[in-house]
């Protein structure tokens, strides 16, 4: 792997649409303050591009070696340590969780299969709580919270995006199989044999190569409903009603992301430097934008003599599951597709009207505040985009305009 010393920023020859569309998002809406996007194809770099400032106030720009977190992007890469391990034949995703995790039984939990973890439909999108901040940061009292508490829903019959709790749940099935934490076995089996610059717990001496955080101006509500009419093609009644379900104070998705009370979302937690030590498996990982496309790259090829998943893992880890259930806590009458809401295989959302990515078989899975990993196994692409400019609204175009410039490229 070339080091992030010698690297310079730029496109191949066929690649220059890419390079046009990343540097539009600096002038357009919402824009940049520093980003970075690179794309793999076959297993060999083709774009490699970055810009901006890691630090606008330190007037420290971006350059080759800098780092940024990536929300929500963190669990493709959870993902992926757990289909290692049922490559391997050492986690069989249709197990109940139970054989690898008995304390999970608990109130009604026994018979959960994993893969029910891994696509969102074991009806624990929140904790009970009540739980500290402290004690989140210590893993163990989140894995004890979840193995008391019965689920929210008969698992398997309906799904909602499990916002904080996917991390645990699926890291600790990774924890007990290997022995590691779900961030060292990324380090030890992911990160390492592709020389990747990413860490789910950020090791203290890479915290100066890290941009900061600056946030979008908020939005209003109309702005997100026009925004997701938009992007999901459903008429204002339906999207008015499913924010109202969903989104409200108070709502499934508001206390998914408040982990029991643990997590204050009002508070400057995920720029504090204890936030980004600890392991939080759906939502913190620390990466670049060639780490992340480099990781997507080698699930569906071969880089640089590394290939992490064979194709028929691929297929399978990919086969949607959220066409089948659905979505928790909406109201009777109101259905929203899973294709133009929350269409979710194994762990990865799937190409769909709202994440296009580059071609009906992509894979992979944004992260709040734009950024996005993505493989695509037909074309052969590992796709990533981070930022430190961090904004919220569905329709934000940076991301969906550098995949629209990959496709008209290949």
């Amino acid at each position: 792997m070339t080091s992030a010393a010698s690297r310079t920023s730029g496109v191949e020859d066929g690649w220059g649409k890419v390079a046009d569309a990343f540097r539009a998002n600096f002038a357009g809406k919402p824009g940049e303050v520093g980003a970075a996007c690179c794309v793999y194809v076959g297993g060999r770099k083709v774009v490699d591009l970055w810009e901006g400032q890691a630090d606008r106030a330190a007037n420290r720009p971006w350059t080759a070696d800098t780092i940024v977190q990536v929300a929500s992007t963190t669990k493709g890469a959870t993902a992926i340590c757990a289909h290692l391990l049922a490559q391997r034949g050492q986690l069989d995703l249709d197990a109940p969780v139970v054989e690898y995790w008995p304390e999970f039984g608990a109130a009604g939990k026994e018979r959960i299969p994993v893969r029910w973890l891994l696509s969102h439909q074991a009806g624990l999108p929140v904790v009970d709580g009540p739980l500290t901040y402290e004690q989140a940061l210590d893993w163990h009292p989140v894995i004890r919270a979840l193995e008391a508490q019965k689920p929210l829903w008969q698992p398997g019959t309906e799904h909602v995006y499990h916002a904080m709790t996917f991390g645990f749940l699926v890291g600790e099935v990774v924890r007990r199989i290997s022995g590691k934490s779900l961030g060292t076995f990324f380090a030890d089996e992911v990160a390492a044999p592709l020389g990747l610059s990413a860490w789910i717990g950020l090791p203290e001496q890479h915290e100066s190569r890290l941009a900061k955080l600056e946030f979008a101006a908020p939005f209003s509500v109309e702005e997100l409903t026009a925004g997701m009419v938009a992007t999901s093609g459903l008429d204002e009644e339906t999207v008015t009603a499913w924010i109202a379900t969903m989104f409200s104070p108070g709502s499934i998705q508001i206390r998914a992301a408040e982990l029991g009370g643990a997590i204050d979302n009002a508070s400057d937690y995920f720029t504090q430097r204890p936030w980004r030590a600890a392991e939080f498996p759906a939502a913190n990982m620390v990466a670049d934008a060639q780490s992340v496309a480099r990781m997507y790259a080698a699930t569906v090829s071969e880089v640089d003599g590394v290939r992490l998943l064979d194709p028929s893992t691929v297929e399978r880890m990919t086969a949607v599951q959220t066409d089948k259930t659905r979505m928790y806590g909406l109201p009777p009458g109101l259905d929203i597709p899973a294709d133009r809401s929350f269409y979710m295989s194994l762990g990865f959302m799937r190409s769909s009207v709202i994440l296009p990515m580059v071609g009906p078989g992509s894979f992979g899975h944004p992260g709040s505040g734009g950024s996005i990993g993505f493989a695509d196994p037909d074309a052969g692409v590992g796709f990533g985009y981070v930022t430190n400019h961090w904004s919220f609204p569905p329709d934000d175009p940076r991301a969906t305009g550098l995949a629209e410039a990959v496709r008209s490229c290949l």
